[in-house]
């Protein structure tokens, strides 16, 4: 499997703009980015989880089961030959 193609002519310019900083800054944007990245892996975790919902009921199994067979509703017609 290859590797994701980057675009280096973008890391290449944020690595210019950067190397301009000083090492508490670079230290602080680090910190900052990875902040970043644990929200939006959180975000995409709880997202993919809504995704599939949950059935929520007081009720136990066996009333559930009950309450679904007999809201059952038979509309079959049998015709005469």
């Amino acid at each position: 499997m290859k590797p994701a193609k980057r675009n280096t002519t973008i890391v290449d310019a944020y690595a210019s703009l950067l190397s301009n900083l000083s090492a508490d800054d670079r230290l602080a944007l680090i910190a900052r980015l990875g902040e970043t990245d644990e929200v939006t892996s959180h975000k995409r975790r709880s997202f993919f989880r809504k995704a599939f919902g949950a059935f929520v009921s007081d009720k136990s199994a066996d009333e559930i089961i009950e309450d679904i067979r007999n809201s059952r509703v038979s509309t079959r017609q049998i015709e005469p030959f």
